[in-house]
């Protein structure tokens, strides 16, 4: 019998993925895929909720009321003169999105393992999914912080927002890369270790008050600022407060520090990611 020629017209198959061979460019092809994920999470989160998306507001502005009577009511921590309820909105909502990202880029696998082990796709298509829900919640927020913003600026307060603003996409790109890259590390190892996913919490918290969220970089003694600029998160919440508030001590060399690290966190996460996605149903 003879064996027929067929002519695929695609063949999908698991690449040996190298370590500077991603094939991110692929990923255009399911952008259809992302927008269908993203609407998916989007329905699931709030479709049991009372209030929806009124939370994505009423988060910040909690966060910076409490902030606002416990550091700078009670602890009487220094805001460089800005109004604290501002100054700690700023912080929160970089913040937000940042830990929103990560959290829900770590359970990549834990949470779609079911989809995973039916079909083919590329499996980082799930964590960019997860970065543009998020960025709906920070875009919400950002509106609501220049409504404060403006509120302020109309009561008298010294408050300058600078002509860099238009810059501050950069911030965000900054940290959606950075967010996934740690998602991707987190997600991959918790296919093997599984009490990291009860860590994450705590570890974030922990994270939060390692960078100037409820105080400013300028407090910090200069024998430890090289320490906290190794937190790339530092230089995004200083950079965001000098574009809107227009006060920041941070400087080019730790922004430096801060973009090499993002950098870095995003290649090692894509590494660990696309060794771990080849064998992961066997471990999960």
């Amino acid at each position: 019998m003879t064996k027929k020629n067929e002519n695929w017209d695609l063949i999908i198959q698991h690449d040996n993925i190298h370590l500077l061979n991603f094939k991110l460019i692929e990923i255009l092809k399911y952008k259809d895929l992302i927008w269908l994920l993203v609407k998916r999470d989007f329905t699931t989160f709030y479709k049991q909720t009372i209030l929806g998306p009124l939370w994505y507001i009423i988060q910040p502005l909690i966060n910076a009321i409490v902030f606002t009577i416990i550091f700078g009511k009670l602890a009487k921590i220094s805001t460089e003169g800005i109004p604290p309820f501002i100054f700690y909105m700023s912080g929160s909502i970089c913040w937000a999105y940042f830990s929103s990202c990560i959290n829900l880029t770590s359970k990549t696998f834990t949470d779609n393992v079911d989809i995973f082990g039916k079909v083919f796709f590329p499996r980082i298509t799930v964590p960019i999914s997860h970065v543009i829900i998020s960025l709906l919640q920070f875009l919400i927020q950002f509106i609501i912080f220049l409504f404060f913003l403006t509120y302020f600026i109309y009561q008298g307060s010294d408050l300058k927002i600078s002509l860099y603003i238009v810059l501050l996409p950069i911030i965000v790109f900054q940290m959606a890369i950075l967010s996934l890259g740690f998602g991707l590390l987190i997600s991959s190892l918790t296919t093997k270790y599984k009490d990291l996913s009860f860590v994450m919490s705590f570890f974030l918290q922990l994270w939060m008050f390692a960078t100037p969220i409820v105080y400013p970089l300028s407090i910090v003694p200069e024998k430890y600022r090289i320490y906290i600029a190794m937190n790339p998160m530092t230089s995004v919440v200083e950079i965001f407060r000098y574009f809107s508030l227009g006060s920041s001590s941070i400087s080019i060399v730790e922004i430096t520090i801060s973009l090499i690290v993002t950098i870095l966190v995003l290649f090692f996460g894509l590494i660990l990611f696309s060794k771990m996605e080849k064998n992961f149903m066997d471990t999960i």
